[in-house]
């Protein structure tokens, strides 16, 4: 009996771990439509359009600089306040988009996902690679202050350690899309995760040293409330030693440690695989329960 032969044919995944790559470059076509869906269509029918890719980390550090630099009283050292706001700005939205937009694959996209086959990973993807496309627009503003401040007298320098930056956008990449594929394979079955990374989010955001350096809020925290020690909120935070050695690559500013970079770096490999399981798993039964 003649076997009949196919273009491509569809199998079930014998290994949750399998990202299968080959696949998705069979479907990199699809991928960068997605890619275009995501940046074009985001701001589509607005005044200022992709203005908004510069309005948003612009007022954000300028609020910062208000309320933490000027008010609080919270200093940035050499560095000007409004720029090191920024850095941390840019490098913190790279990563809360990537989740945000990730956490909600299954729910968003459950109507494609029901009529036709694909490589499921390639949504959360595309939602990866398309914000890659709006860090760099918004790194490049950085770029253009950091060259206003330095041509203006400020001792500003990036050190030898900025060749790694790359690096660290890949880790924030996949720390936000293991988180996200993660939330979102949960979220067919728990609607209440949506409210709780939408506030979730904010809340981190505070914890992650986005607005002051690492080494004055793990202080802080050592001496709360009647000597009680709460450090480990930062030393434990992923997040928060990236954006510190993203400021200490950008910068010249704020320290970095050997155990905050192994920790991350484990923790980062782990939440990615454990994302991508789940994910993985999720995707053979979620239709009937969404």
């Amino acid at each position: 009996m003649q076997r009949d032969k196919w273009l491509f044919e569809i199998s079930p995944k014998n290994n949750l771990f399998d990202l299968n790559l080959k696949e998705v470059w069979q479907y990199r076509d699809l991928l960068m439509l997605f890619v275009k869906r995501d940046v074009v269509t985001l701001y589509k029918q607005t005044i200022l359009g992709p203005l908004w890719y510069l309005i948003q980390p612009l007022f954000t550090s300028v609020i910062f600089t208000l309320v933490f630099n000027n008010i609080a009283g919270i200093s940035t050292g050499s560095v000007p306040p409004f720029l090191f706001n920024l850095a941390g700005v840019t490098i913190w939205n790279y990563f809360k988009e990537c989740l945000t937009a990730t956490s909600d694959t299954f729910k968003k996209n459950e109507a494609i996902f029901g009529k036709v086959y694909f490589p499921r990973v390639i949504m959360p993807m595309s939602i990866v690679i398309s914000n890659l496309l709006k860090f760099g627009i918004q790194i490049f503003i950085f770029i253009c202050f950091y060259l206003y401040y330095y041509l203006t007298g400020y001792e500003i320098t990036p050190n030898a350690y900025i060749l790694f930056f790359p690096l660290l956008i890949i880790a924030m990449g996949m720390m936000g899309l293991g988180l996200g594929m993660l939330i979102s394979s949960m979220v067919t079955k728990y609607r209440d995760l949506t409210f709780l990374v939408s506030f979730g989010v904010q809340l981190l955001m505070y914890l992650s040293a986005v607005m002051y350096p690492l080494d004055l809020m793990r202080e802080k925290l050592i001496n709360i409330d009647g000597g009680i020690d709460y450090s480990w909120v930062v030393d434990y935070n992923p997040i928060a030693h990236l954006i510190e050695l993203g400021r200490f690559m950008l910068l010249n500013d704020g320290t970095y440690s050997t155990f905050g970079i192994i920790y991350t770096s484990i923790f980062t490999i782990v939440i990615f695989f454990l994302g991508l399981l789940v994910f993985n798993k999720t995707e053979k039964t979620f239709i009937d329960t969404i």
